[in-house]
Parts: structure tokens; C-alpha cells; sequence
């Protein structure tokens, strides 16, 4: 049977992606690779609006979290992690282990930051040496209005550093480094850039480098000095994961042939269609208004329905969404929603979770629900 995959992450795949990465392998220290590797990252800081280095690195997104953190800080020095859910917790976890001193600005789960509290917050402690941002939070379905907040951390005292988890919105929503003045963002290549699992993504700017340099965290395999030194050559320090950067390098021509605003319409589009699917079958949404992810979308469980036989009988049906994370776990469920995915895709997932609440004794019209979801989807598309 074949899957509607419909967790944040890996994503499904185009078939062109599929196929350039079934492609022979290539000498990683030669020219045609330099080539790649050069076009990949000429890419991503197109489309991310950032003027500074982009490092490919081979590991995962949150090997990329921790390469921001050992590059940019020292032992002893004060970081402020601004936490809405489980990955800005992974966020501010990863400081700690190599002996930041890390502060938590914990966000209710669900909510989103407030940037005029953060800026009270920032004005009424002793500066920062950074600040730790999750951009879009897959663990809750809540994005952060990372523009009002870098604004607020820009006016704070000392200028921290902001280095942002990019990891599930890049690609998929607005984001303007240089214009909204972030110094490191993150990312992976199998969320909204359409690649496999396998390469971290780190953009780093201006004030990141300067930070790099007076950084004493230990750092070996994550060493921005090491990457961006044999990035000028075309070539990683270590081994690259040769078969998902050419799968990257497609998916990447994808997006920018479709052209970053329109990427943004569609994944805003299909989100609202999500939504609407979800709120026509009964289910109450995480995020209030005004904060929904376009990317990932969760809702609260119904009273009583337990997960993991529910979860059982949608993917014996071919649909495979993902539960609750952390102290969440067994109370929401999440549509992922991002990169390869059109309405079509969507629509199906809500039809079948719609059928599959009723077979556990929960009404829901899933024809009904489904063209709910349509209807959301379309009026989105014409709003933009």
C-alpha cells in the first residue's frame, strides 16, 4: 500500500528527487561536485535573503543546532532560550551540555512568543550573550512572529547574537536574514527543501563569524572555520552525503522555478485547508488563530480516544500522521505539511482521520470535512 506521509519530517519526495538521487556516485574532492555543492548554497541564500556563508553539513537538524551553538558561545557565557515547545527545549538543552548559562524564556505550549514582553524581558536583565529562536515549532504547530522578535532582541541591551532553529520553516515561509537581522539561522534538508535526510544547514552571518571566532566551546566534526574554509574549494571537510545533495540540488530548482512567493501562498494555503478539515471533523486546534504553522498542524485528541490504536488503523489505511512529543505524547495529533504537497494530499489525509474517528465511535463527516478542508484551501489561494 502506498503512504500519504503526512508527518513534519522526512517529507515526501518529488520524483525528480528520487531519481537524481539513485544517480552514480561522483568523486567528492573533484569539480563536478565543487559545482554542486556551490549551486546549493548560492540557492539556499536566495532563497532564505541572506547574503552571508552557507555550510552543508553532513548530519541532522539537530547536529546543525548544535554546530550553532559550540561555534558562536563560549563556556560560562549567558544565553537566553526563548522555548515554545520541544525543539526550543532541545535548543536550550544542547547550550547547557557544553556549559552555557542558559536562561529559559518558557512560552506556555501552544503560544507563541510575545515580542514586546520579550523586550521588557531583555531590558530588565543583564545583556546576553545570545539568543536562541525556534522560527516555526513542529512539536505544537505554533510559528513565532520571528521579525517582531529579532526586532525586540535587536533593541535589547549588549546585541546579542540571534541564532535561529529554522529547521521546519525555511523553504516554506517568509524568512529575510539579513533584512530582519539574524546572525545564524539552521536547517535540514528533509523538511520544505524536498531532500532526504542527511545534511544540516547552517547560514551564517556577519556577526555569527566574528562570534565564531572568540567561540570556546569545544568543536571538531561541527567547526565552521573547517567547513567554510574547504567550502571555498567546492568540497566539506568530512565525507558528504553525496546522494541527498543531489536530490537537494533538484528540490532547491523546484522552488525557485515555482518562485518564493508563490511557495509561501501555497503552503499558507494548504494550512488553512488543514485547519478547516480538522475543526469540520470535531477536532480543536492547538495554536490560536494568528499563530498557525504553514508547515505543521496539531489537535488536541477527543476525550478519551487512545492514540496508539487510532494511530494503528489510519496507517493500516496508508496514512501516516504523527502524535504528540514530550509531555504532549498521546494527546495531539499533527499533519505535516510541507515541501512535496499539494491540496490533494491533504484532503485525503482528512478524509481518512475523518473515517477513521468514526470507526473509533467519534462522529465525523468525512466527505463533509473534506470539502471543508477544499473550501479553505481555495479561498486561501484567492485571498493571495
Amino acid at each position: 500500500m502506498s503512504q500519504n506521509l503526512r508527518i513534519p519530517g522526512p517529507t515526501p519526495l518529488p520524483d525528480e528527487v528520487l531519481d537524481a538521487q539513485s544517480s552514480p556516485m561522483i568523486d567528492h574532492r573533484g569539480t563536478e561536485f565543487a559545482d554542486i555543492l556551490r549551486e546549493i548554497s548560492s540557492r539556499i541564500g536566495r532563497l532564505v535573503g541572506a547574503s552571508g556563508d552557507v555550510l552543508l553539513l553532513t548530519g541532522s537538524g539537530s547536529g546543525a543546532m548544535e554546530a550553532a551553538v559550540v561555534n558562536t558561545l563560549s563556556p560560562g557565557d549567558r544565553v537566553l532560550a526563548v522555548s515554545i515547545g520541544a525543539f526550543g527545549d532541545r535548543f536550550a538543552s544542547i547550550a547547557d551540555a557544553f556549559g552555557a548559562n542558559v536562561e529559559r524564556f518558557d512560552i506556555p505550549w501552544g503560544e507563541s512568543a510575545d515580542p514586546a514582553t520579550l523586550a521588557s524581558y531583555l531590558a530588565a536583565n543583564p545583556p546576553y550573550a545570545a539568543v536562541l529562536v525556534t522560527h516555526n515549532e513542529t512539536s505544537t504547530g505554533v510559528t513565532n512572529p520571528l521579525q517582531e522578535l529579532a526586532a525586540a532582541i535587536r533593541s535589547g541591551p549588549g546585541d546579542p547574537l540571534l541564532v535561529v532553529d529554522g529547521i521546519s520553516g525555511l523553504g516554506a515561509m517568509r524568512f529575510e536574514m539579513d533584512a530582519w537581522g539574524v546572525d545564524l539561522v539552521v536547517s535540514a534538508s528533509q523538511k520544505a527543501w524536498m531532500g532526504s535526510p542527511g545534511i544540516g544547514i547552517a547560514v551564517v552571518g556577519e556577526r555569527a563569524w566574528a562570534a565564531v571566532e572568540q567561540a570556546r566551546m569545544p568543536r571538531f566534526y561541527w567547526d565552521f572555520r573547517e567547513a567554510r574554509s574547504f567550502a571555498a574549494r567546492g568540497q566539506t571537510p568530512w565525507t558528504p552525503a553525496v546522494s541527498v545533495l543531489f536530490g537537494l540540488q533538484v528540490g532547491l530548482q523546484r522552488l525557485l522555478s515555482e518562485g518564493p512567493e508563490r511557495t509561501w501562498a501555497r503552503h499558507e494555503a494548504i494550512a488553512r485547508g488543514a485547519q478547516a478539515g480538522m475543526e469540520a471533523a470535531a477536532l480543536r486546534l492547538v495554536a490560536p488563530a494568528g499563530h498557525r504553522s504553514p508547515t505543521v498542524t496539531a489537535a488536541w485528541l477527543p476525550e478519551g480516544l487512545d492514540w496508539a490504536p487510532f494511530n494503528a488503523t489510519m496507517r493500516s489505511r496508508g496514512l501516516v500522521i504523527a502524535g504528540g512529543q514530550g509531555k504532549w505524547t498521546g494527546k495531539i495529533l499533527r499533519f505535516g505539511h510541507m515541501g512535496h504537497v499539494e491540496w490533494p494530499d491533504i484532503g485525503a489525509a482528512v478524509r481518512v482521520m475523518a473515517e477513521t474517528l468514526n470507526e473509533f465511535g467519534y462522529p465525523a463527516d468525512p466527505v463533509g470535512s473534506e470539502a471543508a478542508g477544499r473550501e479553505a484551501f481555495d479561498s486561501a489561494l484567492v485571498a493571495r
